[in-house]
């Protein structure tokens, strides 16, 4: 076999394990309760070398329509998952997952959490603290005060943690 065979079966092997592994990931994000296209071109992303692709390119490793992209890709952005950025000397759109994107996502959850508590301390006034709603929409409140008082400094640990192995 020659050499060019040998990197085009190489090459072949390697995009099978990155769409098995596409596939078998975007499966676990559904089953924590992502949409389903949404789940596929994030995994399609971290699964690129550059962590970046085109709309072209994730509709033609997905085998899906320009829409269903567009779709995944607005809900990803929205969540803080990926950016959309200009690929340079194009007019095209790339997608790009960063490598410290998880600790983006869940920080953007504090304004989400601090709304929910805003409108659970005002469940727990208009509906009155000893009243049997009212205490378990009480107990809900303490939990995500909990939960955010936690995550600060969890992150605060992840960022040290990020360091020690030479990633940021």
């Amino acid at each position: 076999m020659s050499a060019q065979g040998r990197d085009e079966t190489q090459a072949q092997v390697a995009g099978e394990a990155r769409s098995r592994f596409v596939e078998r990931f975007a499966a676990q994000l559904v089953d924590a309760g992502m949409t389903r296209m949404p789940a596929r071109v994030f995994a399609a992303l971290l699964a690129s070398d550059s962590g970046a692709l085109t709309s072209a390119e994730l509709g033609k490793q997905l085998q899906v329509s320009p829409a269903a992209i567009s779709g995944a890709v607005r809900y990803l952005t929205q969540q803080h998952m990926v950016t959309r950025e200009r690929e340079p000397g194009t007019r095209r759109d790339l997608f790009r997952v960063h490598s410290n994107q998880w600790y983006e996502a869940l920080g953007s959850r504090d304004s989400v959490m601090k709304r929910w508590e805003d409108a659970l301390r005002e469940g727990v006034d208009s509906l009155g603290a000893d009243t049997p709603a009212g205490r378990r929409i009480g107990e809900t409140l303490a939990f995500f005060e909990f939960v955010q008082g936690e995550l600060a400094g969890l992150m605060e640990r992840w960022r040290e943690h990020r360091k020690t192995l030479g990633l940021g």
